[in-house]
């Protein structure tokens, strides 16, 4: 596999050729869009990694919890090792990533301060688990 430049982020790859983002190009919004089960929640977690590690703050809506195990390490398996040898990945680390949670009931994280008319009538409704 060829090196990555320490000044870009690891996307994946496209046979041995590695994809990347130079991280003077990760100053901006982005969207990553698709249908289910395309890898987009994989695609977001490795920008979150990547930034992260590159010591970039990185700020997440994540309605689902579908990326709160970024701040756990993970946990060596027969599969995952499978995996990492198949990449021919040196060193892989399972290491946890900085996160603070933040919270709108302030009984999990970090207390988010709102208004009602600010959340608007549909989010709120999802949080107080309301049926039409």
């Amino acid at each position: 596999m060829t090196a990555i430049a320490s000044d870009s982020l690891l996307l994946g790859y496209a046979g041995e050729r590695p994809i990347t983002l130079p991280l003077k190009f990760g100053n901006r919004h982005g969207l990553v869009a698709g249908a289910a089960v395309t890898g987009k929640t994989v695609s977001i977690l490795r920008l979150v990694e990547g930034f992260s590690k590159a010591g970039v703050p990185v700020v997440i809506a994540d309605v689902k919890g579908d990326v709160a195990g970024v701040g756990m390490a993970g946990a060596m398996s027969p599969k995952l090792q499978a995996r990492i040898e198949a990449l021919n990945l040196a060193d892989f680390p399972l290491a946890a990533l900085p996160v603070a949670f933040w919270d709108l009931f302030g009984t999990h994280g970090h207390p988010l301060r709102t208004t009602v008319s600010e959340i608007g009538p549909t989010l709120l409704s999802r949080i107080l688990e309301l049926s039409d």
